[in-house]
């Protein structure tokens, strides 16, 4: 099971950590991950200054936004699901 934790702390929120938390859940349901990967709101991981945080596994990730939480989750998440040589299940 994979943990993803999004920070929800004032700044982090006020960046878009909400439709990071929502783009996340898109992803997770759209290629059917619900039983391999668990989300979690975090309340502040002391990266303030640096953008929205996400945490996938135990890698941190500052400066996450809406617009390249996609590319991210799939990097991560496909590499520690299916490895590194393979970044995207067969979808159907």
């Amino acid at each position: 099971m994979i943990t993803i934790q999004v920070c929800v702390g004032s700044s982090c929120f006020l960046r878009g950590s909400k439709k990071i938390i929502a783009e996340i859940e898109n992803l997770i349901k759209h290629y059917m991950l619900q039983d391999m990967v668990v989300l979690k709101g975090h309340f502040c991981m002391e990266r303030c200054n640096e953008g929205s945080t996400v945490m996938i596994g135990d890698k941190v990730f500052s400066g996450v936004s809406p617009d390249n939480v996609n590319q991210l989750f799939e990097k991560e998440v496909f590499g520690l699901l299916y490895g590194e040589e393979k970044r995207e299940p067969n979808h159907q």
